[in-house]
């Protein structure tokens, strides 16, 4: 439980230090073209959740949502941890990086009221919403979870196996 902890530290960490640098180096909603007609670095505040969510709801009841879904969230992942650590790297590594994702948003929500996106994908005129380091990890652990209980079998109780 100590190391997935650590790495879960690691995600979280990565994450506010990718956000600080960004506050750090643009000015709000300034954005530089890193790669032309694809991607950009940008510093976005987003009060909603993914793609803007709940954006235009009051302050104070959209904090509260969002803190309430982040608690549940991490109590259901304790749960999801104690249930498939035995069951392979990737299910530990999926929910290491969904709690990772899942606290380093709440920092930002609990400490700005907003969360700090800065990844920004385009092509032509179709544009992705700007994200962060931890909706990548929330993303990336979300579908390493369902490939991994996809892969790995339920595990069967000795002698309940039935035989043709």
């Amino acid at each position: 439980m100590i190391k997935a902890l650590c790495w879960v530290l690691v995600v979280v960490v990565a994450d506010q230090l990718t956000k600080l640098w960004v506050v750090g180096v643009f000015l709000p909603y300034e954005s530089k073209e890193v790669i032309p007609g694809f991607f950009n670095l940008a510093f976005v505040t987003n009060t909603g959740a993914a793609f803007g969510i709940l954006a235009g709801e009051q302050n104070i009841w959209r904090q509260l949502f969002f803190v309430g879904v982040a608690g549940v969230a991490l109590v259901v992942l304790v749960g999801a941890f104690r249930q498939y650590r035995n069951r392979g790297a990737l299910h530990v590594a999926a929910i290491i990086m969904v709690a990772g994702g899942a606290l380093g948003n709440l920092i930002d929500r609990l400490r700005l009221g907003h969360v700090i996106d800065f990844l920004d994908f385009y092509y032509r005129t179709h544009h992705w919403p700007a994200f962060n380091l931890a909706d990548s990890a929330i993303t990336v652990g979300v579908g390493l979870f369902l490939l991994a209980t996809i892969r790995e079998p339920e595990p069967t109780e000795m002698g309940s196996e039935t035989h043709e």
